[in-house]
């Protein structure tokens, strides 16, 4: 049996060497024949040789717009990403610098309020009442923060007006520019006293003024310290304009108030020290020395 099977390997073992060796002579001597194609088949070879190529051309072209597509929308959301962050980093800057300005006017507030011996309570300005011609404005202090009816408000400027109207978080103030404020004034240079009140525009009038009075363009305004309600030395004003009528026995003075309202944002509130008396509704309270 064992002689059997090793005859049966060795007749396969030279089949399968006598199959190569048939396989390579006929791959040697194989000869390749060149043919010539037909008239039809060298049509269809002109006709769809165009259309093949024109094919790969739009294949191509596809694959080059979708790609470059691709890579353009994904650019469009980096830069959407980048604008918005961008955006995002000016606004924080816009903030911080709006906050430092608004330390810079608050610092200056309280510095300037130091003279002054009465106790102070800063407020910010919410809103105009445009119905009063800008003459009213409101602030976000009310009664709970210990304002009171007639406390007046100054700003580092000078004079603003003084608080007539109370709720427990806000109070409105009635402005120099309101005809219905009268302000005892002194001419700082002549020490001329008039009456300074609210007239046409953002401008006052300084009235009761004698014609022998020599006054002149550019003299400074200041409180006097008489009602009872403004502390004395409040910067009001310049006079602006002066007319001499020929006819009367006082002079038209035109003030320009040293507060420039379009831009007023914070103002400081006056308030009288626990051991004076409380202001009425209404009135002027009778205080003691006037500073």
């Amino acid at each position: 049996m064992r002689n059997l099977n090793f005859d049966s390997s060795r007749w396969k073992l030279l089949n399968n060497v006598i199959v190569g060796l048939v396989s390579v002579v006929g791959i040697t001597f194989h000869n390749y024949k060149v043919t010539d194609i037909s008239i039809f088949q060298k049509m269809m070879i002109e006709t769809m040789a165009p259309i093949q190529r024109g094919s790969t051309s739009l294949k191509e072209k596809v694959n080059y717009t979708f790609e470059h597509y691709i890579n353009i929308i994904n650019t469009s959301k980096e830069n959407e990403t980048l604008r918005k962050t961008i955006d995002k980093l000016n606004n924080n800057i816009f903030v911080l610098k709006e906050v430092k300005k608004e330390n810079e006017r608050l610092k200056k507030l309280m510095d300037f309020g130091r003279e002054i011996p009465r106790k102070k309570v800063l407020a910010q300005v919410v809103s105009w009442d445009s119905s009063n011609e800008f003459k009213v404005l409101r602030i976000n202090k009310g009664e709970a923060h210990g304002l009171k009816l007639m406390s007046p408000v100054i700003t580092m400027t000078g004079l603003v007006g003084y608080v007539y109207r109370l709720s427990d978080n806000y109070a409105d103030i009635l402005t120099v520019l309101d005809q219905n404020n009268r302000v005892d004034g002194i001419v700082s240079s002549t020490r001329t006293h008039g009456i300074v009140e609210g007239h046409s525009g953002f401008t006052c009038q300084l009235k009761y003024v004698s014609r022998t009075e020599t006054l002149e363009i550019g003299d400074e305004v200041v409180t006097a310290g008489l009602g009872e309600i403004y502390p004395k030395g409040i910067m009001i004003g310049r006079i602006t304009k002066i007319d001499k009528e020929n006819y009367g026995i006082t002079q038209k003075i035109e003030v320009t108030p040293s507060v420039d309202f379009h831009r007023l944002e914070e103002v400081v509130i006056l308030l009288e020290d626990t051991s004076s008396q409380e202001l009425s509704v209404g009135r002027q309270t009778e205080t003691g020395e006037q500073i």
